[in-house]
Parts: C-alpha cells; sequence; structure tokens
C-alpha cells in the first residue's frame, strides 16, 4: 500500500515516513508545490495524507481539485483545528480529520480502517433504478454517474444491504471508521449530507431517509 503525504513541515514529514514504513507501507511525496496537485494525482496512491497551511495552495484547495478526478482516500493531518476547519475539510471531498499534534497509534489506526474500508467493496447492486458499483464507488441513474469518495460508497453499500431496516449512526460509524472513539457525532452527519447534495444533482431525491434518535433507511 503506498501512501502519499502532502507536508511542507520537513522534520514532521520525516517522522511520518519513519513511522508509516515501519509498518510495511510505501511512503512518497515531492517538494514542488507549484505542481503539486498533479503530483499527487500522478504517484497511484492508495490514500493521501494533506496538510492544510501549504506553500502556494492550500490544502482545501488541493482537496477539491483532487476530488474533482480522482476518489483516492484523503486524511487532513493539520494543526488547524476548528469545527469550520472539519466540516471544510469533509465537504470538499476528504474522508478524515485529524489534529496536530496527533497519537501515532492513533493516526495508524484511522489509515488501516480506511485503506481495509477501501479494498472491502466490490459488490454491484441495483435499487429502483439507482446501479451502484462499489468497486469503482461509482452510482448511476438514468444516463447520469456520479463518482462517490470511500466514505460516500460505504455509505450507500451499508445502506443498500439493508434496504428497509434502519442503520443506527453507531453502526455506520463503526463500518466507516471500525470505532466512534475517536470520531466527533457530527463528521457522520457531514458525510451523510454530502451524499445526499450529490444524489440530488443527478436527479436521485429522498433516498436517505433520517430516522430521528435511531438511524438512517433506504
Amino acid at each position: 500500500m503506498k501512501i502519499y503525504i502532502i507536508e511542507d513541515d520537513v522534520a514532521l514529514r520525516t517522522e511520518l515516513v519513519k513511522f508509516i514504513e515501519a509498518y510495511g507501507y510505501e511512503c512518497s511525496f515531492d517538494d514542488d508545490y507549484e505542481n503539486i496537485i498533479t503530483l499527487a494525482l500522478n504517484a497511484a496512491a492508495d490514500l493521501i495524507l494533506l496538510d492544510i497551511n501549504l506553500p502556494i495552495f492550500d490544502g482545501y484547495h488541493i482537496c477539491r481539485e483532487i476530488r474533482k478526478k480522482s476518489s483516492v482516500p484523503i486524511i487532513v493531518v493539520t494543526s488547524r483545528s476548528t469545527d469550520m476547519d472539519e466540516l471544510m475539510s469533509l465537504n470538499l471531498g476528504a474522508d478524515d480529520f485529524i489534529t496536530k499534534p496527533f497519537n501515532t497509534q492513533i493516526l495508524l489506526a484511522h489509515i488501516s480502517a480506511i485503506l481495509k474500508r477501501s479494498e472491502s467493496g466490490t459488490d454491484r447492486k441495483e435499487y429502483k433504478g439507482i446501479r451502484f458499483c462499489a468497486e469503482k464507488s461509482i452510482l448511476s441513474y438514468e444516463d447520469k454517474e456520479i463518482e462517490l469518495t470511500n466514505n460516500e460508497s460505504k455509505i450507500v453499500s451499508v445502506l443498500l444491504k439493508n434496504v428497509g431496516k434502519i442503520v443506527s449512526r453507531e453502526e455506520l460509524m463503526n463500518e466507516l471508521w471500525q470505532s466512534d472513539e475517536f470520531v466527533d457525532d457530527n463528521t457522520l452527519t457531514v458525510n451523510v449530507n454530502r451524499l445526499r447534495k450529490k444524489l440530488e444533482e443527478v436527479g436521485i431525491i429522498n433516498f436517505i431517509s433520517t430516522k430521528r434518535g435511531q438511524g438512517y433507511l433506504i
């Protein structure tokens, strides 16, 4: 598994590479921040670790541009720890958000969980004219097609496996992150709302219902 690191703090990046590679992952990075988006896309990484405070382009811009062309998992790792920073990152397509300073074991757990999740989906499903390919994280409806992030793909997959049944928020959080211990409950809400917006853009309205205090269902 290859991890691409976008971090301009050389000392921190060096420590990250050393730590992550000790657990069997391959790491790569570049210092050409003017062309960092193209370099990241060409890196063919399985996951990207992305800082927000960067030269030339900030992490928000980079996340948005990468997400336009790729569904590669993105974990934002930053010292900017406000709720707005997290919401912006998730709304722009990031799969996870971790603040500095961070516990390296927790970071590793998040990396492992997201990589397992991105590998797990290989099925195709169809429901009420909506066709979903988890392997490619693509959902199509009529003549339109949308690419989902890994989190969005996992949410759709879990709900399709439980059509007509309420899936609790706790169950979804465990499916997405293998734990809800280090995940803010609002993170799931952001992911679901972002997914709904994407679905509405291709004419899929009221696909996911919220059962207040219980969870979600289709």
